[in-house]
């Protein structure tokens, strides 16, 4: 299978191959909720009617960049069903390449996430909204998002334009 395509086996995208996902950079994530059911609300007369599920994501992404030092946010959205967003990370070359979990389980573990990655912040966000949600719902357990996340690493300024106008006119266009 070529790198250009969905793994859908393992149910992941690819990752650029040999890009350090900790490292400077403009990022366009995207993150479907489980089964793509409309969670977050509704759109209407082209605009996104946030329920209180959609305002927790809202709220959360937000605070992203107050909890992490290397992140700035660009413009996202949140959709009944998904949500998208650019963030951009002032990396660090600083740290190994294998964090060590030490758990008393396994105490030489490789993390599979780097600190201050992106992955580190998808899944910081992705875990903190799960939480909230289910609490406000009380479900405990239960998923809020489909596994994993599409990310595209921007290239350029024209790539950067582009993606903002594509999340300012999801709301436009869906349904």
């Amino acid at each position: 299978m070529s790198r250009d395509h969905f793994d859908w086996k393992h149910g992941r995208p690819p990752r650029l191959s040999g890009h350090d996902y900790r490292s400077t950079g403009a990022y366009f994530v995207t993150t479907n909720a489980f089964q793509r059911s409309w969670l977050f609300g509704e759109v209407g007369s082209g605009r996104v009617l946030l329920n209180q599920y959609g305002r927790i994501v809202e709220e959360e992404w937000l605070r992203s960049q107050l909890l992490r030092q290397e992140v700035a946010l660009d413009a996202f959205v949140v959709m009944p069903d998904h949500f998208h967003g650019i963030v951009v990370l002032s990396g660090s070359d600083e740290g190994n390449l294998c964090e060590t979990a030490g758990t008393a389980i396994n105490p030489g573990a490789c993390l599979r996430r780097h600190p201050r990655s992106l992955g580190s912040l998808m899944a910081g966000f992705k875990s903190a909204t799960t939480r909230q949600v289910n609490t406000l719902r009380g479900s405990p357990g239960r998923a809020v998002w489909q596994s994993n996340y599409h990310e595209h690493v921007i290239r350029n300024e024209r790539e950067l334009a582009g993606i903002r106008t594509y999340i300012e006119n999801n709301p436009l266009e869906y349904g």
